[in-house]
């Protein structure tokens, strides 16, 4: 089977499911996006995220090793970052976010699934945790201004991680019975953030692209090379190299766009970077994937 095959494989049933709920949006159909992604995160995320580290076939050096690697790289993008911003004189409150967190979960877990099996998904969701704990301290008081550490005992993906760590570093295993029940509670979390993908960008008006475009592939492009150099510095696996800088060079999570809608930053260009790093990603991911598979 040739490469290019495998790679269509792999990335159709992501823009496929989006466009899912693209075009439900624009067929004028319903679709609460608050409720969907509520129920994804308080619900569903925690489960597929425990129960995928819990049946992880890692071991505990991987994983401190996958941690620690996504922590330093998170690290070092945002001081990258922070320099660009000020640097071109941009305003931190709208483009830092956006530029230092990508679509992680909504994208980044089913792609890391569909490309590497269940040991991509399980370093996946540890990159993913990491992001959240991140995202919802530091990265909103990066968007509002003020001290927002509260909102990360709010999140239950964050105990979901913590106690799928917890299992997988003891070999703890819940009974079949629950384990059956967390999995098929899990199971809807990757289609589910799919389609709500779709409907988010497709609800979002975005008009002014360039500054976007140019944000975008500088975005990707030290996003990738930042996570393959802390990558190979903390020794990964192959698997979890290729889903680290995977992960890191997501396109702009709609997230961003909320907290940016949220606290008063500006909004109409986050969205600009949602949809224009999306639409770019069709285009770079394929590509990464086939130096990364």
């Amino acid at each position: 089977m040739s490469t290019f095959v495998i790679i269509i494989q792999i990335v159709a049933p992501v823009f496929l499911l989006a466009s899912i709920g693209f075009g439900w949006v624009r067929l004028g159909y319903d679709y609460s996006v608050s409720f969907v992604t509520r129920l994804a995160m308080s619900v569903s995320v925690p489960c597929l995220i425990f129960v995928a580290l819990m049946n992880a076939n890692i071991d505990s050096a991987s994983l401190t090793a996958t941690f620690g690697a996504a922590a330093v790289a998170y690290l070092i993008v945002t001081g990258v970052f922070y320099v660009i911003v000020k640097r071109a004189k941009l305003e931190g409150s709208t483009y830092l976010h956006p530029l230092i967190f990508g679509n992680t979960g909504n994208l980044g877990l089913p792609l890391a699934l569909f490309a590497f099996g269940e040991e991509g998904l399980s370093f996946a969701v540890i990159v993913f945790a990491v992001m959240i704990v991140y995202s919802f301290s530091l990265g909103i008081w990066m968007v509002s201004g003020r001290g927002a550490g509260s909102n990360v005992l709010r999140e239950p993906t964050v105990y979901g991680a913590l106690l799928g760590a917890l299992f997988l570093y003891n070999g703890w295993q819940t009974p079949v019975w629950l384990t059956n029940t967390l999995q098929l509670a899990g199971q809807m979390a990757i289609p589910l953030m799919l389609i709500t993908l779709g409907v988010a960008l497709g609800r979002i008006d975005a008009r002014r692209f360039m500054r976007p475009l140019v944000l975008t592939v500088v975005k990707v492009i030290s996003c990738a090379t930042i996570a393959a150099g802390v990558g190979l510095y903390f020794e990964l696996s192959r698997i979890a190299l290729a889903v680290l800088i995977l992960q890191l060079a997501m396109p702009v999570a709609v997230t961003s766009y909320l907290l940016a809608e949220k606290y008063g930053a500006d909004s109409e260009t986050v969205a600009a970077m949602v949809v224009v790093s999306t639409a770019v990603s069709v285009i770079t991911l394929p590509v990464m994937l086939v130096f990364l598979i």
